[in-house]
């Protein structure tokens, strides 16, 4: 392992039958937005489940900082890496402010409750994610790049130094995906969060990320930056799909174009 903040080692992962994902080790570099992608069933988000401590691996061991995670209280894991699920629920009639504020219980004892620092972390967060003017409206009135980035704003108030996002862009029009995805990549190159998610979307995989994991059948099968990963014979590979792929002519970064049938 390196000296990643966090990583797996020889993890396996089931629910009770044969395993999601086998023996796979896995470092997440630092300071960087990673992107998991693969085909569905293949683990992805059981991976990260696991990354958080919401699953318990039946082999191996998820390190955070150099220790088991198993060995971290759940209040600390807490302070030091964030997850924001796929679909995430929250109480009818919630405010906005009151959802972000959530983000600041790991950081409150019974002897200290709410703070002027928990008061500027959330305003902060507020404002990081352009929801400041929603702050006072109801989370299920709004649209749903508006609750995606409340949600966000949540999980920056959390204020951890690990951000890890389950397909942030799921039930999202194109130009919310973009939206958010923008605002992630303001979190990692303007306040430093390392950033792993997990999207279905390869074009925009290989637009925001600077390193891309592939998963096939619970194992990670390739590693890299997007130029790197994405070439005609692995997406047939792993993906099963006939697509050509170009550059971007205004980064440079690569196009899936999916080829028809009979083309």
């Amino acid at each position: 392992m390196s000296s990643s903040r966090l990583g797996a080692e020889g993890v396996t992962i089931g629910y009770g039958g044969e395993p999601v994902v086998r023996d796979l080790t896995l470092d997440l570099p630092d300071g960087l937005v990673t992107t998991v992608v693969g085909p569905n069933g293949c683990g992805k988000s059981t991976l990260l489940r696991t990354l958080a401590r919401l699953l318990k691996p039946a082999g191996g061991t998820v390190r955070l900082d150099g220790e088991p995670i198993d060995a971290v209280s759940t209040r600390e894991v807490s302070r030091r890496l964030a997850l924001l699920p796929q679909s995430p629920v929250a109480p009818d009639g919630l405010l906005v402010r009151d959802l972000v504020g959530r983000g600041r219980h790991p950081h409150q004892r019974w002897f200290r409750q709410w703070s002027p620092d928990d008061e500027m972390v959330v305003e902060a967060a507020l404002r990081t994610t352009d929801t400041w003017d929603l702050r006072d409206r109801a989370l299920d009135e709004l649209s749903g790049g508006q609750r995606q980035r409340a949600w966000i704003a949540m999980t920056l108030a959390q204020d951890t130094d690990l951000v890890l996002l389950d397909e942030p862009t799921t039930f999202l029009d194109l130009a919310h995906q973009v939206e958010v995805l923008d605002l992630v990549t303001r979190l990692n190159r303007e306040r430093g969060r390392t950033v792993v998610m997990v999207l279905h979307d390869l074009n925009l995989a290989a637009r925001y990320s600077d390193l891309v994991v592939v998963m096939k059948q619970g194992a990670v099968v390739l590693q890299g930056p997007p130029r790197e990963v994405f070439t005609e014979a692995l997406l047939e590979d792993v993906f099963g799909l006939r697509a050509d792929v170009l550059d971007d002519p205004r980064s440079g970064l690569p196009v899936v174009v999916p080829v028809s049938a009979g083309v």
